[in-house]
C-alpha cells in the first residue's frame, strides 16, 4: 500500500462543517485521507509525520476563479500603470502618477529600441490623470513611423500612434464600433476586440492580446503558486488544437504547481465552430487540466467607460459603454452553448450587462431547463439586491472584482459610478444575503494575483486613500477565505475535488506564516504564503 504522510500545522482550517478545524492531515496518493489530531498517525499503520508546517497554519489551496495566464507574458513589455506594481522576478515597477510622466517614460523607452522594433508597453490607466486624454499625436511625437500601442489596465482599450492606425487601414471614414474620434479626425484610442485585434495585428506584437506561449504558462503557474494559488483559470483563450496540445504539455509536468481551467472565448469562433470545439473538449481534461466552460463577453471596463450602465448612466455624463455582444443576439447564443453541455461564464461589469445576461438565461430556462447549469456572472459589479435575487432563482453565481474597491473606488465616485452608487460596487455581502454563491478575484493582470489581497479587499473595503466604501458589503474572514476557496471551486465545477480539506478531495493546501483570523483584519494583505501543496507534493513559495 502507498504510505500515507500525515501533514502537522499549528492550525488546519478546513472549510469542512464536519471537522472545521485541525492540526494534521493525512494524505495519500495525492488525495486527502482526514483530517484531525495526533490520532491520525495512529488510524494508519506506517504513516509518517511531515513536521516542516507544525509552526505555521495550514488553509485548502487557493482558487483563482478569474485570472488570465498573460498573467506570465505582460512582463516581457515595460510597465505604464499608474500603481507601483511588484515584479515577478524581483523589485518594483515604478507607477507614473501624470501623463506628461508617462510620456517621458515613453520617450525614453523608445530611444532605446533598435530601428525595427515596435513600443509595446501595458497597464495604462489613464482614468487617473486629469485634462486631455492620450492622443495619437502625443505618440507620433515620440516615433512618428515606429508602431506604438499603449494597453490599458483593463484590456478593454489601447492607444496608438498614426502609424498603426494608417496600417491597419483605419481612417475618418471607417466604419467600425470602438474607433474614438474628435474634430480632427481618429484620436488613436481604440475601444473592444475588434477593432484593437486589426491594429495589435499589424503593430507587431499582441501586448495583451498575444497568443499564450509555454514560457509564458510556466510563469504564470510560478507566480500563482508563490501567492498560495493551487488551481487557476486562464478564462478566455482560442482553444485550438495546438494550443491545447501545449497546455496538457505543459501542465502534464510534474513540477507545474497548479492546476488550470481553460475557458473557451466565445469570441474567438463563429457560433457553429464554438459549439462544436466546446463539445471536443468536454471530458477531455486531465486531472491539472481543466474544460468545459464557455467565456462569454457582455460589456467592457467600467473605469474605460466601456461597461453598460442602467439609467442614470455614467456620473460624469460620459455616453453609455459598448456591447460586445448585441443583447438581441445573447440569447441564442446562450441557448446553444448550454444545450451543447458546455457551463457558461459571462463578463458583465455594469449593471445593465448583468440584467441583460440574467433575462437571456431567464428565458433560455424557460424553454430547455437544465438543472446545475451554475452560470456565473464575472465581475457582476454593479449588481443590487433585486437583480441578485433573480440569480439565485436562476441558480447563477457572482464572481465579484472586489479589488476595485482599492483600485478604482475613488475615481468610480467621482467619474463613473458617482458617490451614491459606487460604494455599493462588488456588493458581496448583499449577494450572499440574496443566496447567490460567491466568488472574488484579482482579473490578473488587470490587478496582481493574490488571493490575500482580494481577502483583505472584501473584508476591509478600503480605497487607496483609505476610506471606507460600503461598509455593510464587507465580509467576515471566515465569508472571504470562502470566496477564494470554495466558492470559485463551485464556479468552476470543482468543489467536489478542490476548495476545502475533506476526504477524497485533491491534497491541495496553502500554507501561511501567520493566521488570517487571528491577525487585524487590515493585515490580510501582509500575511505571507509559506508554501503550496497540490496532490500532496510541496512547493516552496
Amino acid at each position: 500500500m502507498t504510505a500515507v504522510r500525515v501533514f502537522k500545522a499549528r492550525r488546519v482550517v478546513t472549510m469542512d462543517p464536519a471537522l472545521p478545524e485541525a492540526t494534521h492531515v493525512a494524505v495519500r496518493e495525492g488525495r486527502i485521507l482526514g483530517a484531525g489530531g495526533a490520532e491520525l498517525l495512529g488510524f494508519y499503520p506506517g504513516a509518517a509525520e511531515d513536521g516542516r508546517f507544525a509552526d505555521r497554519v495550514i488553509v485548502p489551496g487557493f482558487v483563482e476563479g478569474h485570472c488570465h495566464a498573460v498573467e506570465g507574458m505582460v512582463w516581457r513589455l515595460p510597465y505604464l500603470g499608474y500603481f507601483d506594481r511588484a515584479m515577478p522576478a524581483g523589485g518594483t515597477a515604478p507607477g507614473a502618477r501624470t501623463l506628461a510622466e508617462a510620456l517621458a517614460r515613453l520617450r525614453s523607452l523608445e530611444a532605446a529600441l533598435a530601428p525595427d522594433q515596435p513600443l509595446l508597453v501595458w497597464g495604462f490607466d489613464p482614468i487617473y490623470y486629469e485634462g486631455p486624454r492620450l492622443h495619437r499625436r502625443d505618440l507620433d511625437a515620440i516615433s512618428p513611423s515606429r508602431p506604438i500601442v499603449v494597453s490599458h489596465a483593463s484590456g478593454h482599450i489601447i492607444n496608438v500612434n498614426s502609424v498603426v492606425l494608417e496600417r491597419a487601414g483605419f481612417s475618418a471614414d471607417s466604419n467600425l464600433d470602438g474607433l474614438v474620434r474628435d474634430a480632427d479626425g481618429l484620436t488613436g484610442e481604440l475601444m473592444g476586440p475588434p477593432a484593437m485585434q486589426r491594429a495589435t495585428r499589424v503593430a507587431g506584437g499582441g501586448g495583451l492580446m498575444s497568443r499564450l506561449d509555454e514560457e509564458g504558462l510556466r510563469a504564470f503557474a510560478r507566480q500563482a503558486s508563490r501567492v498560495g494559488i493551487t488551481t487557476a483559470t486562464d478564462l478566455q483563450r482560442k482553444l485550438d488544437a495546438e494550443m491545447v496540445a501545449m497546455m496538457r504539455r505543459v501542465t502534464g509536468a510534474a513540477d507545474f504547481p497548479v492546476r488550470l481551467v481553460a475557458a473557451l472565448g466565445a469570441r474567438e469562433y463563429s457560433l457553429a465552430d464554438g459549439v462544436a470545439r466546446a463539445g471536443e473538449l468536454l471530458g477531455t481534461g486531465t486531472g491539472k487540466l481543466h474544460f468545459g466552460i464557455v467565456k462569454l463577453t457582455l460589456d467592457g471596463s467600467i473605469q474605460g467607460f466601456t461597461g453598460r450602465l442602467r439609467w442614470p448612466g455614467y456620473h460624469n455624463g460620459a455616453a453609455n459603454g459598448m456591447w460586445y455582444i448585441a443583447p438581441s443576439e445573447l440569447e441564442g447564443i446562450v441557448e446553444a452553448y448550454l444545450r451543447a453541455g458546455a457551463q457558461i461564464h459571462i463578463h458583465t461589469n455594469g449593471d445593465e450587462a448583468s440584467e441583460a445576461a440574467i433575462g437571456a438565461l431567464e428565458n433560455v430556462l424557460a424553454r430547455c431547463p437544465r438543472p446545475e447549469h451554475r452560470t456565473t456572472l464575472q465581475h457582476c459589479q454593479m449588481a443590487d439586491a433585486a437583480q441578485f435575487r433573480r440569480m439565485a432563482a436562476l441558480g447563477m453565481a457572482a464572481n465579484l472584482f472586489v479589488n476595485h474597491i482599492y483600485y478604482w473606488g475613488e475615481q468610480h465616485a467621482a467619474l463613473t459610478a458617482g458617490p451614491a452608487r459606487a460604494p455599493r460596487m462588488n456588493a458581496t455581502a448583499t449577494a450572499r444575503r440574496e443566496g447567490v454563491p460567491v466568488a472574488i478575484h484579482s482579473d490578473a493582470p488587470v490587478t496582481p494575483l493574490g488571493p490575500l489581497f482580494s481577502m483583505w479587499c472584501a473584508v476591509n473595503r478600503l480605497t487607496s486613500r483609505g476610506r471606507v466604501f460600503g461598509a455593510g458589503e464587507r465580509l467576515s474572514v471566515a465569508a472571504a477565505l470562502h470566496a477564494v476557496t470554495l466558492g470559485p471551486a463551485w464556479t468552476l465545477r470543482l468543489d467536489h475535488a478542490v476548495g476545502s480539506i475533506a476526504p477524497g478531495k485533491f491534497a491541495d493546501f496553502t500554507v501561511l506564516e501567520e493566521d488570517p483570523f487571528l491577525v487585524p483584519p487590515e493585515r490580510l494583505r501582509e500575511i505571507a504564503v509559506h508554501a503550496t501543496v497540490l496532490a500532496g507534493e510541496v512547493f516552496h513559495a
